[in-house]
């Protein structure tokens, strides 16, 4: 069976290649022929309002809402967090999500473009060594669901004006940045832009597990 990537924007072709170096058959979702059959969906960072549009118009919306609430794995990586969390903060009225997980996204939580950031990141169930994270206008988790297993987190973000001003940090708990729920595992960050391949064959043991 074949690993989805949703392939209608973001990093469609570095989440291709992770899994296909694990030695996964990976095929692109663009339409509501591809869902059947998947054994399991990555849906890539992007922007998620443009995510979200390009979900309507391609009528993949519904198909993949079935997929998912039936148990398909999926993992969602920065905009594909925000589209398969339950709440959005600072969304648009018409922003559709999926409401796979139990968490709570501010979109862009951590600024703009300007203040994308990297950071070693521990992962304990990986190992003892840390993931090296790149974070661009990554969402922000308010809050996890008692539900949800919480497998990274970073300190509060920065606070800032939002306009080049001067950044301060926010008092405040840490951040959750890897989090799973059953078959969906989310990250903040982006993994496939590293060469670090532990998050996709965690995903990729995930999608095992629901075969077994």
């Amino acid at each position: 069976m074949a690993l989805g990537v949703l392939a209608l924007q973001g990093d469609v072709r570095e989440h291709t290649a992770a899994l296909e170096s694990l030695g996964e058959q990976v095929r692109p979702v663009r339409d509501p022929t591809d869902v059947a059959g998947l054994a399991g969906l990555i849906i890539p960072g992007g922007e998620s309002t443009t995510l979200s549009l390009l979900l309507e118009s391609s009528g993949l919306v519904d198909p993949l809402s079935e997929a998912i609430s039936a148990g398909l794995p999926v993992f969602g990586t920065c905009a594909g967090m925000i589209l398969l969390a339950g709440t959005v903060l600072d969304g648009r009225d018409h922003q559709r999500r999926f409401g796979a997980i139990d968490l709570t996204i501010r979109r862009n939580g951590y600024g703009r473009q300007v203040a994308s950031f990297e950071c070693d990141v521990a992962v304990p169930v990986l190992g003892a060594d840390p993931v090296h994270a790149v974070f661009i206008r990554a969402p922000v988790v308010e809050r996890a669901g008692p539900s949800v297993e919480v497998l990274a987190t970073l300190p509060p973000p920065e606070a800032s004006d939002r306009d080049g001003g001067a950044r301060e940090q926010s008092p405040g708990p840490v951040r959750p940045v890897v989090c799973r729920q059953g078959p969906v595992l989310t990250t903040a960050f982006h993994p496939e832009l590293t060469g670090d391949r532990r998050l996709h064959q965690l995903f990729v043991e995930m999608t095992k597990e629901e075969r077994r």
